[in-house]
């Protein structure tokens, strides 16, 4: 037995008073009425309704019961109200996650504005730069650079970024500026914490290749490992988003560009839902309306 429409049969009962009347009211069939209210009645275990053959009149037990029924309907009308209008109107909790640098250069400005224009929408954000099990870790939204491979999340493709070695002009004069890939095995390159010898990616001709580069230089922070270039450890691997500021201001200088690898894709991600909430798609759409022009040609 379905306990809320046996609620709402018993109450339209009472509201009518008959069960022909209740059963037009909502649609059922009267012997549709009387089986639903015969049902509640046993499982209650006590009678609501004293029956003539014009008029049916609450018992004492009845009053009682459709004060309380009246109660949980209401309740229930309530919070499927608050739960349509928070499908339309974006509140509650949002947490998203992006790289470290992404987030300080492009991302957090963005979320400010967002913020401002949904103050219902109470923001989390998680800058990191590792892999993110958005369902695992309770992440509603991510920022990602590079393929994606986990087939279980939605993608929406904002942009680009290309990895572009870069090098302090002091450097460059002390060491001379390299003209191939390979001449990077015998210069001081400032690393990323991962493999204890990272290779660079790069193409030539066509073809992905890539140099095993080295240096007395590892961070595991991109912020970190682009200081030291600017003040002249050696050469650099990064994301064209994240020396941007750097080459502009001529802190630093690309080298290499002939053998660029292709750029890569930015990314939003999100976990399936066929229901998204008005937070969540107000976030996405925000987000490929204001960074994807950002993003689209670095």
């Amino acid at each position: 037995m379905d306990k809320l429409r046996a609620m709402q049969t018993f109450v339209q009962i009472a509201d009518d008073g008959t069960m022909t009347a209740a059963a037009e009211t909502l649609g059922m069939s009267l012997p549709a009425v009387v089986r639903t209210l015969a049902a509640l009645e046993a499982q209650l275990g006590a009678r609501l309704f004293q029956r003539t053959t014009r008029r049916v009149a609450l018992t004492a037990e009845g009053r009682h019961y459709l004060a309380r029924c009246r109660d949980v309907l209401a309740a229930v009308a309530e919070a499927d109200a608050s739960l349509a209008e928070d499908a339309r109107v974006p509140r509650g909790p949002l947490v998203i996650t992006a790289p470290v640098l992404l987030g300080q250069q492009v991302v957090a400005s963005f979320l400010t504005r967002f913020a401002a224009a949904h103050p219902q929408v109470r923001c989390s954000v998680l800058l990191l730069d590792r892999f993110v099990d958005l369902v695992d870790e309770g992440v509603d939204v991510g920022i990602r650079i590079g393929p994606l491979e986990d087939s279980s999340l939605v993608a929406q493709r904002l942009g680009q970024a290309r990895l572009q070695v870069v090098a302090s002009p002091a450097f460059l004069r002390r060491h001379g500026t390299p003209q191939h890939p390979g001449e990077l095995r015998a210069l001081p390159c400032v690393r990323l914490l991962g493999p204890a010898r990272p290779a660079w990616g790069f193409q030539e001709a066509g073809r992905r290749s890539s140099v095993a580069v080295d240096g007395p230089l590892a961070f595991n922070h991109a912020g970190a490992a682009l200081q030291a270039c600017e003040d002249g450890a050696g050469l650099g691997q990064f994301f064209s988003y994240q020396v941007r500021e750097a080459l502009r201001a001529r802190r630093l200088r690309a080298v290499l560009e002939a053998f660029q690898p292709p750029p890569q894709p930015v990314s939003i991600v999100y976990p399936h839902a066929r229901l998204l909430p008005a937070r969540t798609r107000a976030f996405v759409e925000a987000a490929q309306r204001e960074l994807g022009p950002l993003l689209a040609n670095t």
